[in-house]
């Protein structure tokens, strides 16, 4: 299950807390990365065994930012602010002949808003207080919206693209930097030891930039293991909670998906360090942070916003009226939750 849903399920009885059972178990929930602990509790209790924490991330092809002049001993010039970033965007696409960003625009129910979600946590934006009711016409909202539109009218951003053309797109060195999530790392990692591969003249992955003065954050799900609610004997339970004692145990081998482990020693370990890129992520572990415990109807939200982000973007509603629309929105579902 997704952590993000786990509020949905957990405040209707549909799962079962797990603290006593993972306990017996010998599954410390101490040994949770921060990410994961904030992932799966939910009222002070542990509602499901954490397997992995993914965020969105950026993929760059190093060959083209060299070609613009932004690797420095090696490493990609990442901007520690909106201008910078647009500058450096503009410079990209100047000298490089090429969108800086590539983004999936089409079709996309939630790349909009976990940006958004990013950028409003890196502003300090209390944006869910309440998990009943979300703040959107605000000026840090506005901030990330005009960010986003000034890259989409700038043509520093790959337009068109749907999940599927925009994972090709940064194979095929379409662009510099690819706003996606852990899970092709390992794809990418590959293609770049292919000769001839666009990639190959190097590929690197960092965390988000932090943009804003307030903190180096970065919204993250992940995935988890949970027990729905049902009688079951004892023995039953013991074998439940021996598999999720497994499945703990052997978290480095999940962990090779380029997802970030859900165990502190995992991340500590030298085989995960040894992995392409993970010491480049591993802050992640203390850096990512999911929505507020309690807001449910997450996926639908990060839908919703979404598309009044897209709307805003790419100029069919102004930045105001897609905010207050999204707000509304997302209000009216939360307000009639049962």
């Amino acid at each position: 299950m997704h952590e993000s849903v786990i509020s949905d399920y957990s405040q209707r009885h549909l799962i079962i807390p797990l603290d006593d059972g993972l306990r017996s178990a010998g599954v410390d929930s101490a040994g949770f990365t921060r990410a994961a602990r904030e992932g799966v509790t939910r009222n002070g209790h542990v509602y499901a065994l954490p397997f992995d924490n993914w965020a969105p991330l950026w993929h760059i092809n190093l060959a083209l930012f060299r070609s613009a002049g932004q690797v420095r001993d090696g490493q990609p010039v990442l901007p520690r602010s909106p201008q910078e970033l647009l500058r450096q965007a503009a410079q990209f696409s100047r000298i490089a002949g090429k969108p800086y960003l590539i983004q999936s625009m089409v079709n996309e129910p939630y790349a909009y808003a976990r940006n958004l979600f990013t950028f409003l946590m890196q502003q300090n934006s209390d944006f869910f207080s309440d998990p009943r009711h979300i703040k959107l016409q605000t000026p840090e909202a506005r901030s990330v919206l005009q960010l986003f539109k000034q890259i989409y009218d700038e043509g520093l951003t790959t337009k068109n693209q749907d999940y599927t053309a925009a994972t090709g797109a940064f194979l095929n060195g379409q662009g510099g930097v690819y706003l996606v999530g852990t899970w092709l790392i390992g794809t990418y990692e590959q293609e770049s030891k292919r000769p001839g591969s666009p990639l190959s003249g190097g590929y690197a992955v960092v965390p988000y930039p932090q943009l804003y003065p307030g903190r180096d954050v970065t919204y993250a799900d992940g995935h988890s293991w949970v027990v729905p609610n049902a009688k079951r004997s004892r023995p039953k339970l013991g074998a439940i909670f021996r598999v999720l004692r497994f499945l703990r145990d052997n978290d480095f081998e999940w962990s090779r998906t380029g997802h970030l482990p859900a165990y502190q020693a995992v991340i500590d370990g030298p085989r995960w360090r040894a992995l392409p890129h993970r010491d480049e992520i591993a802050k992640l572990a203390d850096t990512a942070e999911p929505l507020p415990p309690g807001v449910q109807r997450q996926f639908l939200i990060q839908q919703i916003i979404s598309q009044e982000m897209e709307s805003a973007i790419t100029g069919q509603k102004s930045i105001d009226i897609a905010l207050a629309d999204a707000e509304h929105r997302v209000n009216d579902i939360l307000f009639n939750l049962l």
